[in-house]
């Protein structure tokens, strides 16, 4: 089946600029987990929405401006993938965890499967990946980075 023909399932919300939207987007994620059965992955899939949606709020997100938080199943279920969509410059990467920032895509990098980091006009979509069953923390080197349109593929 080609991937036009697949069935795609998506959940979107958008937040505001505002401290208590980490929260709320943790609870649409948990959500969605719930509803899709990856309750394997709560824990992995939770820390990691929390650590981007917290850098969209602190780094991606300009006064007056919000960020999107997207989850896609796919794969028949096996796959899910979470995005958030932020307005801001700059490109996010992971740092010196003795560093001042960067740490919270050390975690990410460590928990998800794969993650990477995609363009948007403005700003970016920084996603991760994981997959039903499978061990965190796997071939994180093997993301290629995204389009502006959210296409991706794996090496």
């Amino acid at each position: 089946m080609n991937e036009t023909m697949q069935l795609s399932l998506l959940r979107e919300r958008f937040y505001r600029r505002e401290r208590r939207s980490v929260s709320a987007a943790r609870e649409f994620v948990r959500g969605a987990v719930a509803d899709w059965g990856f309750g394997a992955r709560l824990d992995d899939v939770l820390l990691c929405v929390s650590e981007l949606a917290t850098n969209a709020l602190v780094h991606g997100v300009p006064p007056g401006r919000g960020y999107l938080v997207r989850l896609l199943l796919r794969e028949e279920g096996r796959l899910m993938r979470v995005e958030v969509h932020d307005s801001g410059d700059g490109q996010p990467g992971v740092r010196d965890p003795d560093g001042e920032s960067g740490r919270g895509l050390v975690i990410v990098a460590a928990l998800a499967d794969v993650w990477g980091v995609g363009e948007r006009n403005p700003g970016k979509i920084v996603w991760c990946e994981f997959g039903q069953g499978s061990c965190s923390g796997v071939a994180n080197s093997t993301a290629s980075r995204t389009s502006a349109s959210g296409s991706w593929e794996r090496r």
